[in-house]
């Protein structure tokens, strides 16, 4: 097997995590071709010469356009800011390279739809890094809810609650800048709770959306003065999916004491689960046919019988953390590019989300449900 090389764009908290990643999936996951680090790019080529050195990249450049140039480059790994995402997979592919892409994967669903078109043209493998489905807890929902063990779904309920943005405090940063985040809790936090839906569920129909901005200036720190939060602070949306199942969506990056409340609970006819993302080792089942006296929920600890947490723990109980989520997503996509497999989530699942995305900013507008586009033909249904 070639070791894969790899060009990575954006040197902070997420270019971090993914060069944590590629460093650690061969000694995880057995049979893996260690990933090659080929070269970093950031705005400022100080910066990346720096990055370089630490995240132990062989070069590194302050010209991101380098890496499309760069015979030693499979992959193009983009962790730049949002409003980034579009060009630099745009690029990439018709570089003919493996793309890579943190969510969102572009800023409008326009965007979106062009890159999914040519990413399905293209040959290449396409990512979008929505990792938390990796989870082998949140994989053995799935497992529950396609065995009928909780019976028929009934309904989900799906929360993203953040607080990072709760304080007044908090000065204008490009998160609060439409042209450069697009939306602001839908695109940072209810991206994955959107495709959390999709993974477990199942595609939505139609949406009742509901957008909000809590804080409408924050203060610009090079200057002192107030400006205008261009995006949502929180939105919700009730669901219809394509099955007739009912979901409600929460989404809210200025919701005190939650520092990442990724939260569902799927009721079905004979039983539920629950999952608590700060609580990410435990998942929690009820069982409807349970004597009245000991009836209650009972929590799951992830152990090495769930997917892939035997190749980090032998021991259940001990946890995982994001980062392996991470390394779980890299085996993913090196796989998938070893055996010229599709990647999931893909730019196909990427556009779904925007489009989701999209309808709860359009619905919360009109003040009306919205229909989303039918799979097969675009349209609405």
């Amino acid at each position: 097997m070639a070791n894969l090389g790899f060009g990575l764009i954006g040197t902070g908290f997420m270019g971090r995590t993914h060069a944590i990643a590629l460093q650690s999936v061969a000694t995880v996951f057995a049979g893996v071709a260690a990933p090659r680090l080929v070269s970093v790019a950031d705005h400022n080529a100080d910066d990346a010469a720096a990055a370089g050195r630490d995240l132990r990249f062989e070069r590194s450049t302050g010209d991101w356009r380098e890496l499309l140039e760069d015979s030693a480059i499979d992959v193009i790994d983009i962790c730049a800011p949002n409003y980034l995402h579009y060009p630099m997979s745009l690029a990439a592919l018709k570089a003919g390279k493996h793309v890579y892409c943190e969510k969102p994967l572009a800023l409008t669903v326009a965007e979106a739809a062009e890159l999914a078109a040519l990413a399905r043209e293209s040959g290449t493998v396409h990512a979008v890094g929505l990792n938390y489905t990796t989870n082998p807890l949140v994989q053995t929902a799935r497992e529950i809810i396609a065995s009928g063990e909780i019976g028929d779904a009934v309904s989900f309920t799906g929360r993203y609650f953040e607080d990072y943005m709760a304080s007044t405090e908090v000065p204008f940063t490009w998160r609060c800048d439409r042209s450069l985040a697009g939306s602001g809790a839908l695109a940072d936090l209810g991206s994955h709770l959107v495709n959390m839906l999709h993974f477990l569920l199942g595609r939505p129909k139609r949406l009742c959306g509901d957008c909000r901005t809590v804080i409408p200036k924050r203060r610009v720190t090079a200057t002192g003065e107030e400006r205008a939060v261009e995006n949502e602070d929180i939105a919700s949306a009730l669901v219809e999916l394509d099955s007739g199942l009912p979901a409600t969506l929460e989404i809210s990056r200025v919701a005190s004491g939650y520092k990442c409340g990724l939260q569902f609970e799927v009721f079905g006819t004979l039983g539920s689960i629950a999952f608590d993302q700060e609580r990410m080792n435990e998942l929690r089942l009820y069982d409807a046919g349970q004597r009245t006296a000991r009836a209650g929920f009972k929590t799951i600890l992830a152990g090495p019988t769930h997917p892939d947490y035997g190749n980090f723990c032998p021991a259940p109980g001990h946890g995982l953390g994001i980062n392996d989520l991470k390394v779980i997503e890299v085996r993913n996509l090196v796989r998938a590019i070893e055996r010229n497999e599709p990647f999931q989530p893909d730019f196909e699942e990427g556009l779904r989300v925007q489009q989701v995305m999209a309808a709860i900013e359009d619905s919360s507008a009109t003040k009306a449900w919205v229909e989303l586009p039918d799979e097969t033909t675009g349209a609405s249904q």
